[in-house]
């Protein structure tokens, strides 16, 4: 099949771009091999699994790109971005943990998720039913660069993106395009997501008046609600803009001393937890004793 061809050249490409198998060192480590191994099996594993599961059922054509950047009230621009960066922080730890350099660690592991989901956007560019989408393109490409950016700049992630789900009452309404279980509607269901922009302020400015633990971050978030469609005149004239200002836990500043307690910890890092919010929408101000 044509598109799954062109998905395989393209992280093949992309791999012999960053390292050159071919090439490699006899005193190249075990884990940098294994790590290759494992990355370039997992990306074609998950683009086949994907493909079967989310596109077998539905037309082919050929690549043409789709303007959507008004639908869901860009409610999932900020998934595409939010997932770029956490997986892109993620590579960067993996490449490090590999032996790479400092510069190949940050560049190859900080662009995993651009690369991923940019394979996906060419799985959706070969479908009928979607399409490529620029804006997608360009929200994939800014999580990464707010990952590399950062580690580039203080060695760390200060400022980080964290995702939130409660599911909506309007999910129920219309399980085929919400999903028919948790899992499913933590995906589809944008009017129960929220994204948000998390950092200590004294952290970041190197502030002297210090009134928050380092652990302890201001949280920013940004939802919708009342989205019944994903068509985009219906998005806006039902749907509404959510924002938020409440705290958050960065679990990196926690003191654990298990090291498997403290990984697995982190690795579940990128969800927000409920903490007491203020909300703005519609006008109005509405405070939440726990918000999630």
């Amino acid at each position: 099949m044509r598109y799954l061809i062109f998905v395989f050249l393209f992280f093949s490409f992309t791999l012999q771009a960053q390292i050159k198998l071919n090439e490699l060192p006899q005193n190249f480590s075990q884990r940098k091999k294994n790590l290759l191994i494992v990355e370039s099996s997992s990306y074609s594993l998950a683009l086949v699994g994907l493909n079967q599961l989310w596109y077998k059922g539905y037309k082919k054509s050929s690549f043409h790109f789709i303007n959507d950047n008004n639908s869901w009230l860009q409610m999932d621009k900020f998934g595409h971005l939010t997932t770029s960066y956490f997986v892109g922080v993620l590579g960067i730890k993996t490449y490090q943990w590999a032996g790479f350099s400092r510069k190949q660690s940050i560049w190859i592991g900080g662009l995993t998720g651009t690369f991923f989901q940019s394979a996906v956007e060419i799985l959706d560019g070969f479908s009928e039913k979607w399409g490529a989408s620029s804006g997608d393109l360009v929200a994939n490409s800014l999580g990464s660069l707010l990952a590399i950016s950062q580690q580039l700049y203080w060695d760390e992630q200060k400022i980080l993106l964290k995702y939130s789900f409660n599911p909506s009452e309007i999910s129920n309404t219309n399980p085929q395009l919400f999903g028919n279980n948790l899992i499913q509607k933590s995906l589809k269901d944008y009017n129960g997501q929220t994204y948000w922009l998390c950092f200590n302020f004294e952290d970041v400015f190197n502030s002297s008046s210090y009134f928050l633990p380092k652990w302890l971050n201001l949280a920013f978030g940004y939802g919708a609600d009342n989205m019944y469609s994903d068509a985009y005149s219906l998005s806006h004239e039902l749907g509404y803009r959510q924002f938020f200002l409440s705290l958050d836990i960065n679990t990196d500043e926690l003191n654990i001393s298990n090291k498997f307690v403290k990984n697995l910890v982190n690795l579940f890092g990128f969800i927000k937890l409920p903490m007491p919010t203020l909300e703005y929408s519609q006008g109005k101000l509405i405070f939440h004793n726990l918000y999630y």
